[in-house]
């Protein structure tokens, strides 16, 4: 899920429109609403952002640092001022990146992946599983090199799954993950038929499931 904060509500449910076309997951909140969030926000929950990207805010109302302080997810300024000052100014003040407006979508999903491969010691543009590669930038994975075309929501979930590898997530983690912990219109048990549908797929190709399920306990991808 990507967190975005703007005092505008018009550029937040934006952002959420256009994320969702690229099937991930967004939150929108205006600066108080968000300070309120982040500082009381369960762990669980914290866990399922990607990222946080914060934009149009009176200087003060949203401290990149408090957030620092309770997750190690990228912060990256939209910044709408091309000025050296404004950008020395953002750096300044916690952030991981700051990115100039307009920008696609899809580069600032290739700007949080390069951020969070930077963050990891042992990082790689994908993970290797067996035959399965998973790239964690929304590219298909792929098995002993041939693409497997993946609807969007599918290839999220396998992400999820290979970032937690060797973890057991529960049906909770995945949905706030893929569809974000504020997503009031879908079933949390939509994530069991993604599941299934993703698992037959790997079957097929690969001959077994590396998918790991136990009731009431959640999914493991098998390492």
């Amino acid at each position: 899920m990507i967190v975005v904060v703007d005092e505008r509500e018009l550029v937040t449910e934006g952002y959420n429109s256009l994320f969702d076309r690229e099937g991930v997951a967004c939150a929108g909140f205006a600066p108080d609403e968000f300070d309120a969030w982040v500082s009381s926000a369960p762990e669980a929950d914290l866990k399922s952002v990607r990222a946080f990207l914060i934009g149009d805010c009176r200087e003060g109302t949203v401290s990149p640092r408090q957030i620092r302080g309770r997750t190690g997810a990228p912060v990256i300024a939209l910044s709408e001022q091309n000025s050296l000052e404004n950008t020395l100014r953002l750096f300044e003040s916690g952030v991981d990146d700051v990115v100039r407006k307009p920008v696609h979508i899809r580069e600032i999903l290739a700007r949080i992946a390069a951020i969070r491969r930077r963050a990891e010691a042992d990082a790689t543009p994908w993970i290797q599983i067996g035959a399965l590669r998973i790239f964690m930038d929304g590219r298909d994975p792929e098995i002993d090199g041939a693409p497997l075309p993946l609807p969007r929501r599918e290839r999220r979930i396998l992400e999820y799954l290979a970032a937690n590898r060797g973890r057991r997530v529960t049906k909770t983690q995945v949905f706030n993950a893929i569809y974000g912990i504020f997503d009031e219109e879908v079933e949390e048990n939509v994530v069991e038929s993604h599941i299934s549908k993703l698992r037959k797929k790997l079957r097929e190709r690969l001959g077994q499931d590396p998918v790991d399920s136990k009731r009431f306990l959640g999914y493991r991808l098998i390492v």
